[in-house]
């Protein structure tokens, strides 16, 4: 078995390109739009989900640039700063971006309705909804039509609140 020693570094510092990921690249527009000021996302994920989550976040009164390949702008509003959207939030056939707005939307003082493609609409969305309405979100979904509607606002509060682990497969 062959070990390695780490010594401490006084500091870290320097650049690294790792290809892009689908996962980071939500989460990196999404927080880029709660900040405050400007965030310079490279190595962003140019597809179809990152996509949706960025035309989300567009919606709610973020300006999203991109300005090259691989790279997005979010000049972020800062937490209490989101506007309510004049239309429904397609997340096309993300189910990260669906669960994650469910999230971050449950704590705006507006509501919102959250829609996806017929494949998207299929998929079990309680193990989000459920730990969001016991901290006071509204949520249901919509039978016979494509969309999950998704009401939540300023009730919804931080708790202690039990989610139980996905069983593992």
């Amino acid at each position: 078995m062959t070990s390695y020693v780490v010594d401490p570094a006084d500091r870290v510092a320097g650049q690294i390109t790792v290809p892009g990921d689908k996962s980071v690249s939500h989460r990196a527009v999404m927080f880029g739009a709660l900040a405050e000021g400007r965030t310079h996302v490279t190595g962003f994920l140019e597809g179809e989900d990152c996509l949706s989550t960025m035309k989300a976040v567009a919606h709610l009164g973020v300006r999203v640039e991109r300005p090259g390949a691989g790279e997005v702008i979010v000049d972020g509003v800062g937490l209490h700063g989101l506007r309510a959207p004049t239309a429904t939030l397609d997340m096309g056939n993300a189910g990260t971006a669906m669960r994650l707005f469910m999230g971050l939307l449950s704590a705006q003082p507006f509501d919102s309705e959250l829609s996806g493609d017929e494949s998207l609409m299929r998929r079990p969305m309680e193990r989000a909804a459920k730990p969001l309405r016991a901290m006071g979100a509204a949520s249901k979904r919509t039978t016979g039509d494509r969309r999950c509607g998704f009401a939540a606002g300023s009730s919804c509060k931080a708790s202690a609140t039990r989610c139980p682990s996905p069983a593992r497969r």
